[in-house]
């Protein structure tokens, strides 16, 4: 089983956004018996709050649902995740800060995958929940790529 977590800030717009893309896209592979999907938050300002208006009615377009998804902060269970992915280069600090000097596997941003380093803009604050989602689609259809690469194909 390989383990994906996506990491924002609040964990009420990208990274519950990149969750459901790549639940999807998983179920769409039949893949749902190999690969783990969650999201957490670096801070818990948004603890225990359902997903973002914004975020759900961009995912409804696509016939994406995040019902019973939940805002909850990274914890260190999570620290066993194959992929702890960040939205942007703030998140990293944190989640690297969380980790401290504890061996974890891959961390990086989401757009990396894609070949791309630079961060998903957070829509609570642009208010560009379609450009977001354009990212974060663009992000998971290339990590799951990498995975089946990288983590199918040497099983």
């Amino acid at each position: 089983m390989v383990k994906v977590l996506f990491v924002c800030l609040g964990n009420i717009c990208r990274s519950p956004m990149a969750e459901a893309v790549f639940r999807k896209m998983v179920e769409d592979e039949g893949l749902t018996r190999q690969i783990q999907i969650d999201s957490a938050a670096t801070s818990s300002w948004e603890q225990g709050n359902p997903v973002h208006r914004g975020t759900r009615k961009r995912l409804a377009k696509e016939g994406i649902s995040t019902s019973g998804m939940y805002s909850r902060v990274l914890n260190d269970d999570d620290l066993s995740s194959d992929y702890i992915i960040g939205m942007d280069e703030s998140n990293i600090m944190n989640i690297r800060n969380f980790i401290g000097k504890r061996v974890v596997s891959r961390v990086n941003r989401l757009l990396e995958y894609a070949g791309e380093v630079r961060d998903i803009e957070d829509p609570y604050y642009t208010g560009d929940f379609d450009k977001t989602y354009e990212d974060v689609t663009k992000g998971c259809e290339a990590l799951l790529l990498f995975i089946k690469k990288y983590d199918f194909s040497m099983k």
